[in-house]
């Protein structure tokens, strides 16, 4: 594997210090990098101060911006192209979560994906996917991608948060009413939170409703 497909990112915690009991790692949309999301680590740390959190820049430099990264381009949007970089970027993003737990030495009940926007959709595609079952999944601003391949696709059901702005100007609102959807016809448990008033971003009240997500996932 080429050193552009081997992730790494700014690093947070565990706030306790010590080993790690928990992992959380977080996905950047487009354009981001890790830096973008490594923000929330001191917040969630506060309910899960053994836990360590990573969030790793994206393996394709942005081919829309002149700094940044992306997990798949979305210059051409049609959905046959979109679902092939997803399946592009997965790879990568696998070896990275096997390769985070192994030097963690933690096992994937002990592991939430937090994804934004385009990280969401990595996150939903990648996380069901996986042989054994992930602690959790937080999608924030994001889509499912091919929810129609997901129940002859799927392997395990890790339970899923959406939260989503319903003034979101780059990822329509539905798309979370349609996540929904899809994963629930997939067998997999899923909460959805509204953040009244809010665009492409997170809110307060986001923050605080997965953190309480994640606390529940990684440590109950």
């Amino acid at each position: 594997m080429s050193n552009l497909l081997e992730l790494d990112g700014p690093r947070f915690g565990p706030a306790a210090g010590g080993p790690p009991e928990q992992l959380v790692i977080l996905l950047h949309g487009l354009g981001a990098d890790g830096q973008d999301l490594i923000g929330l680590a001191p917040h969630w740390a506060e309910v899960l101060p053994n836990a360590a959190f990573v969030s790793p820049n994206a393996p394709f430099p942005c081919d829309m911006a002149p700094y940044g990264y992306q997990w798949f381009s979305v210059q051409d949007r049609s959905p046959e192209t979109v679902l092939a970089g997803v399946r592009a970027a997965a790879p990568a993003l696998n070896a990275f979560i096997d390769r985070e737990l192994e030097t963690a030495g933690l096992s994937e009940d002990r592991l939430a994906l937090v994804g934004f926007s385009q990280g969401t959709m990595m996150s939903l595609y990648v996380g069901p996917r996986r042989e054994r079952q992930l602690a959790g999944i937080v999608g924030f601003s994001g889509r499912l991608i091919a929810p129609d391949l997901l129940p002859e696709e799927i392997k395990t059901k890790p339970p899923v948060l959406l939260a989503h702005g319903d003034m979101d100007e780059m990822v329509p609102f539905d798309s979370m009413a349609q996540a929904e959807a899809g994963l629930t016809a997939a067998g997999i448990d899923v909460e959805s939170h509204v953040c009244p008033g809010i665009g492409h971003g997170i809110d307060q009240n986001g923050l605080v409703r997965g953190a309480a997500f994640l606390q529940r996932v990684l440590t109950g």
